[in-house]
């Protein structure tokens, strides 16, 4: 029998960035979170290497990092919510510095910053080069645990949300110890990461496979923009399941992007080289990789002597895969590294579906647009998950009224190692019909075998999006259809996909 309890106040499904940031901007309301993972494990916010963009330093300012963020965008940003993470930036920062993160500081006391791709300055606050999202996670999660209106409840994964018959949210399912228990509440705020493990090569933890965008779009909740997936450059090809990534902090302070020949071949690409957008750096790499050249980062001159101290993660992981990268080229591939994508919210975190909030990657507020700038997600995290802590506290409680539960089946291993694979080939870097057709068709046999797990529904409405986008624009690139054609974002439910076919 199904255990049955009352939280009365807000639950946070999540612990990462956005997860702590909501729960901590909740109070006084109570706030039960949940997840699946010990604290700062299978998030991607502590694998976060290259900080958190804001403006400030003297020579910047919000208007020109909205600029710069609207321009990554490709044609997609909502202006006003660039604007508004951009204003709040600074503001976010300096709690996250005051929450105990320690960033690395001039000779003054001021922020050291970092030139990322696509920003017009340098504005990305960082920890020892690439310790930034670990040593984030770390202070904010003491944070939590001292926070009396917080409880956290670990090994709870999320398998289900309770639903009335006006549509709203009132509560989750979660699995605890092999139970399954039903916890009601005045608000539920997703903050369940994206959809890299749907991916046979992501940088991210393979834990997070979109379930809970899934489980939203199973109960009717409006998602925006899912075919738009950010692809890292510069993963570390050393066959390893996640890829270590190799921050593209690299490229800011000087490395280089190299085929087996040695030649530079970014500048054939984009005026911009290796600070180009990184969309534009994973086609060229993913290019030359397919012309048979392959691509590899010189990192030798600029970091060289330094890496140890400068780049830890990335020196430890190259050196664990073969590679001194102060002497050796650091091989590379593009990875799914950041689901662009989500379900669609308001700068509040409101869903389409009354009770339940959203945040962090596995939300879409329009900021991103269809290519994320640099840095900007732990921004977004901190920024619109605290937005959402705010807005669900504020929820009244509901009428009494029947529940439901929405659920899906997990998906065996073989039959995800299969989607994985498809994903990568169909749904990657370069795009077609044919390939997207395959694949649509591939998780359809897969459903009508498993039933609608949430992983499956999730994959289905990247692909069925990307089939329907007949251009190319930031993440998404199409090669049989090259060019931008309308700047309008995509708002799909889950009945909406299920219509889209192979063309």
């Amino acid at each position: 029998m199904t255990e049955r309890i009352r939280h009365d106040g807000v639950i946070v499904v999540g612990a990462g960035l956005a997860g702590f940031s909501a729960a901590l901007a909740a109070a006084p309301a109570k706030v039960l979170l949940l997840t699946e993972a010990p604290l700062n494990r299978g998030c991607s916010s502590a694998w976060a290497q290259g900080g958190v963009a804001a403006a400030l330093s003297a020579d910047d300012g919000p208007e020109l990092h909205a600029a710069d963020t609207v321009a990554a965008g490709a044609g997609l940003v909502a202006p006003e919510v660039a604007r508004l993470l951009a204003e709040e930036g600074p503001a976010a920062v300096r709690r996250l510095a005051e929450l105990g993160a320690p960033f690395d500081r001039k000779a003054g006391g001021g922020f050291a910053q970092s030139l990322e791709a696509a920003h017009s300055r340098a504005r990305v606050a960082r920890v020892k080069g690439d310790q930034a999202g670990r040593a984030i996670m770390e202070a904010v999660a003491v944070a939590v645990r001292a926070a009396r209106h917080i409880e956290v409840r670990t090994g709870a994964k999320l398998v289900g949300l309770l639903q009335d018959g006006s549509s709203r949210i009132r509560g989750v399912v979660a699995r605890i110890d092999g139970r399954a228990v039903e916890i009601a509440a005045r608000a539920v705020i997703l903050a369940t990461g994206g959809i890299g493990g749907l991916y046979a090569v992501t940088t991210t933890p393979a834990e997070l496979k979109g379930e809970g965008l899934g489980l939203a779009a199973l109960a009717g909740a409006t998602i925006a923009d899912p075919e738009f997936v950010q692809f890292h450059p510069t993963a570390i090809d050393i066959g390893r399941d996640p890829a270590p990534l190799a921050t593209e902090a690299l490229r800011g302070e000087g490395a280089v992007l190299v085929n087996a020949n040695g030649e530079r071949f970014m500048a054939r690409y984009h005026e911009a080289a290796e600070l180009a957008p990184r969309d534009v750096v994973a086609r060229a790499i993913h290019a030359e990789r397919m012309a048979g050249r392959g691509a590899f980062l010189d990192a030798r001159e600029a970091v060289g002597a330094h890496f140890p101290d400068e780049f830890p993660a990335v020196f430890a992981a190259c050196i664990g895969g073969g590679v001194d990268p102060r002497t050796d080229l650091i091989p590379v591939a593009p990875a799914c590294h950041y689901h662009i994508g989500g379900i669609a919210t308001d700068t509040d975190g409101r869903t389409s579906l009354p009770g339940l909030y959203a945040a962090g990657e596995c939300a879409s507020t329009g900021v991103h647009g269809a290519n994320r700038l640099a840095s900007n997600s732990l921004l977004e995290a901190a920024v619109f998950g605290a937005r959402a802590g705010r807005a669900a506290a504020r929820t009244q409680a509901a009428p009494e009224r029947p529940l439901a539960v929405v659920t899906g089946p997990d998906l065996p291993a073989e039959a995800l190692a299969s989607l994985r694979r498809a994903m990568s080939r169909d749904a990657g870097v370069v795009r077609t019909a044919e390939g997207l057709g395959r694949l649509i068709a591939g998780i359809d046999a897969a459903q009508a075998e498993h039933g609608p797990a949430p992983a499956l529904v999730a994959a289905r409405l990247t692909a069925a999006a990307a089939l329907a986008r007949r251009e190319s624009r930031g993440g998404h690139f199409r090669s049989d259809y090259p060019g931008a054609v309308a700047a309008q974002r995509t708002f799909v439910t889950a009945a909406g996909s299920a219509a889209c076919r192979a063309a």
